[in-house]
């Protein structure tokens, strides 16, 4: 199926299940579905960015090559649909170390951005907790984020998560200086 192809079977949302499926069935596809996903500008081209996202649900191991690609297109999207699958799928997934700088950086600026979406925000505040497992030395200042957004932009989704991960955080800085 070239990406025009596609593309028209996600026009409509009926179609969304049936090219899931296909997809799972013929991962060779998967990557036509990924280069619309993160190449096409078109309006409707973040429902290829929902089917990354849903494929992903049922085999993981699809996205792992693309990783990068994901990581690198946060640099230049303007779509706010791509980004929150984006982010949510990189939060789901080891974030290779040599992109965690730039993770770091750009999931700050994201999570601490009033004019964001709150789920790009939720999605970038679980991402600074990851990196934060993989970098100890950074739990307080995730902490300290997390703390802040919860009270200067306490809606019910930062309030959720961030609770949870700065218990864990608050507990491993805790258990760390003990």
């Amino acid at each position: 199926m070239t990406e025009q192809e596609l593309f028209e079977h996600l026009d409509a949302w009926e179609n969304i299940e049936i090219v899931a499926a296909s997809m799972l069935h013929d991962p060779a596809q998967f990557n036509t579905l990924i280069q619309l996903a993160l190449n096409d500008t078109r309006q409707k081209s973040w429902r290829a960015a929902y089917l990354v996202d849903k494929i992903h649900d049922e085999r993981p191991e699809l996205l792992q090559p693309y990783l990068p690609s994901l990581i690198g297109q946060l640099k230049t999207e303007k779509n706010a649909s791509k980004r929150r699958h984006w982010l949510k799928l990189i939060s789901m997934n080891v974030v290779p170390e040599e992109y965690s700088g730039f993770l770091f950086d750009y999931c700050i600026e994201t999570f601490t951005s009033g004019s964001e979406a709150v789920a790009v925000r939720v999605h970038a505040m679980q991402i600074l907790y990851n990196i934060s497992e993989l970098e100890p030395d950074l739990k307080p200042e995730v902490l300290q984020l997390i703390e802040q957004e919860m009270e200067f932009h306490p809606t019910a989704g930062i309030r959720s998560r961030g609770k949870k991960l700065a218990t864990k955080l608050f507990r491993q800085i805790q258990k760390n200086n003990n």
